[in-house]
């Protein structure tokens, strides 16, 4: 079934053209990418299709009654509200049956409804027809589903009771994320999801989506994440929308293949066009020689045929990308970085803890962990801007270094692009507006305050500084964050031609699986390697009914031999079933307990008809119940 359907949809901010004639369906059960450069507007046909903004052109068809999860910008209420009411948003109505499910037991256990059987009667009516509607609308589930979207996103619970506001950006990103997820509206729109997420977060979105049963269209950075996640993918290029039946990486093989087929189209038509005004002039001249003016007429019905002919398009082969052209200066020793029982701690948290390693000359490496596993404390303790609290770490010889921080705040915010490159740099100005072009900054571009740029435009910016230096060994925190896909494809070939040494954080696996040689994992303050990329890392990294099985060795941990379970495949599953059930269990065991008091009270007025009635209502209830217990044993087993 369709779900939307747009048609040749135009849409101007100001007197600028951002989508013009875009034309796609989406239709039940979809998972789309939406994908284009940074500023092809992505996240405008999100506010359109979302009704956050109207259309300037075209026909948007949304289905009846479409139930679509998606928050442009944090609304302003959310930031007096508690994290757990931002988290139970979708849930208004549910939580205000719960309330009157509450009011109407108190009135229940009353002594006015004790002495008035009538009026018990009436209330006991009113109760089961909010409490259907709280069963129906999956209230009993509200609390599992909450649950299991926030530890998902990994969410601290023991923030439910703190302000929303008090938050930090990240943290807000994940509540606001999990609180779309829990009501599974029938159509998700999701810009950046993966944004502020961790490995593990990241995982259990791509997993949640793969088995949600609603349609989503997703817009995101994310290449890996997109193909786990989507089937379909739409991109919007010179603001029109071509769709690819497939996800990223077919994309990627289908468009070169369309781009080849188009550009042969377009030489052949232009040949074609070529011959023609070839015959035009000749017929002209013909015309003139013999004064004859049938030639005339005939050139001028070719002209007309040249001008009702639909042009094929000459198709942009290679879009204009940053160059991230990376040479060391001199290459180190070979050993480049050693430690040795490194341990680093913060008050009573332990970072690391007595780890071990070497990194060697020409390695690519990707450090992981956990958010908070110590990843950047560990860049830092290799760069000497902290101190082990034991052990030892040494830098090998001829090292020169370059590091990009995940965050590095402006430090003057009215400088322009090209005297903040040239201070820095120590560059002349000729030179530097060349170089800065080479990262996409053009004419006035370079005249824009540093207040004004972009995250990506401020990576790029960096980065450029940081190639200037030449170092041979590159320290990376999350190198790609902010770029657009071209960027990063530019920036992971330009890594991968670079001779020196990379360490890089990233949650970018897609960047990983092109890049890294070798994985390190940090976790619980120890240090494992995986020799391989992040596929192979995925692969042989312990699973979490592993993790009790691994022990110490030099610093890290190594899994220990053991026997396979059966039952290890689907146990995380069955876990997640085993909360569920127990809710299911005390929602009956509560009706069953009102049923129970009820069938009293109908005993007392000796009304037969409705006794039988009840009596029926309460084996229903029983028999549910038994089932549950029964699946709930099985599971235990």
């Amino acid at each position: 079934m369709m779900m939307i359907n747009a048609q040749q949809i135009r849409k101007y901010h100001a007197a600028n053209l951002i989508l013009d004639e875009v034309t796609f369906q989406l239709h039940e059960g979809e998972k789309a990418a939406l994908i284009g450069r940074n500023g092809s507007g992505k996240s405008t046909l999100l506010r359109l299709l979302s009704g956050h903004e109207p259309i300037d052109g075209g026909a948007l068809s949304i289905k009846k009654d479409l139930r679509i999860g998606y928050l442009p910008q944090i609304p302003a209420e959310f930031e007096q509200m508690t994290v757990y009411e931002v988290l139970a948003h979708g849930f208004k109505e549910l939580i205000q049956l719960k309330q009157e499910m509450t009011e109407l037991e108190i009135r229940m256990a009353s002594p006015e409804a004790a002495d008035n059987p009538q009026l018990l009667n009436r209330i006991l009516q009113k109760y089961t027809d909010v409490q259907g509607r709280f069963e129906s609308g999956g209230g009993y589930e509200m609390e599992t589903a909450i649950d299991q979207a926030a530890n998902g996103l990994r969410i601290d619970r023991e923030k439910d009771g703190r302000r929303f506001g008090s938050l930090s950006g990240g943290e807000k990103s994940r509540v606001i994320l999990a609180s779309q997820l829990v009501t599974r509206p029938d159509l998700l729109l999701l810009d950046e999801p993966t944004n502020h997420l961790d490995l593990k977060g990241i995982e259990w979105l791509e997993n949640f989506l793969q088995r949600y049963d609603g349609s989503c269209l997703i817009v995101s950075h994310d290449r890996y994440f997109l193909d786990a996640v989507s089937t379909r993918t739409i991109e919007l290029e010179d603001g029109e929308a071509q769709l690819y039946q497939t996800n990223y990486s077919g994309y990627l093989k289908e468009k070169e293949e369309r781009l080849l087929q188009q550009f042969a189209l377009y030489q052949e038509q232009q040949k074609k066009i070529k011959q023609m005004w070839e015959t035009i002039r000749r017929l002209e001249e013909w015309g003139r020689n013999g004064d004859n003016e049938k030639f005339f007429k005939k050139a001028a019905s070719i002209r007309k045929a040249i001008e009702r002919m639909e042009k094929v398009k000459r198709p942009v082969m290679e879009r204009r990308t940053a160059d991230f052209g990376i040479s060391p200066l001199d290459r180190s020793g070979k050993q480049v970085i050693e430690f040795e029982g490194l341990t680093k701690r913060f008050a009573d948290r332990v970072l690391l803890s007595g780890v071990d390693g070497s990194l060697f000359y020409g390695e690519k490496v990707a450090l992981l962990g956990d958010n908070g596993s110590g990843k950047t404390t560990f860049l830092k303790l290799v760069l000497g801007e902290l101190e082990p609290d034991e052990g030892r770490i040494k830098l090998g010889s001829r090292l020169e270094l370059g590091y990009l921080a995940q965050q590095e705040p402006i430090p003057d915010p009215a400088l322009t692009v090209l005297e903040y490159f040239r201070t820095e740099g120590r560059i002349e100005e000729g030179e530097a507006r060349h170089v800065l072009a080479q990262y996409l900054f053009y004419g006035a571009d370079v005249f824009k305050p540093l207040r004004s740029l972009s995250g990506g435009e401020w990576s790029r910016l960096r980065l450029a500084l940081l190639v200037r230096c030449k170092p041979n060994l590159l320290l990376l925190d999350e190198p790609t964050n902010h770029l657009d896909m071209a960027s990063r494809e530019a920036l992971e070939e330009a890594l991968e031609e670079y001779p020196g040494t990379i360490l890089a954080i990233s949650h970018d696996r897609y960047f990983i699986n092109r890049l890294a040689k070798r994985v390190w994992e940090l976790q619980e303050g120890s240090l494992t390697s995986y020799i391989g990329n992040y596929d192979y890392y995925k692969e042989k990294r312990p699973k979490p009914a592993q993790q009790a099985n691994t022990i110490e060795t030099a610093g890290r941990k190594e899994p220990q031999p053991r026997t396979q379970r059966p039952n290890e495949i689907t146990r995380s599953i069955d876990e997640l079933n085993i909360t569920k059930l127990e809710a299911e269990i005390r929602s009956l065991e509560e009706k069953l307990r009102q049923a129970d008091e009820a069938l009293a009270k109908i005993s007392e007025s000796g009304d037969t008809a409705e006794l039988e009635s009840s009596w029926k209502g309460k084996e229903e209830l029983q028999a549910k119940l038994d089932e549950r217990l029964d699946r709930w044993l099985e599971l235990q087993e």
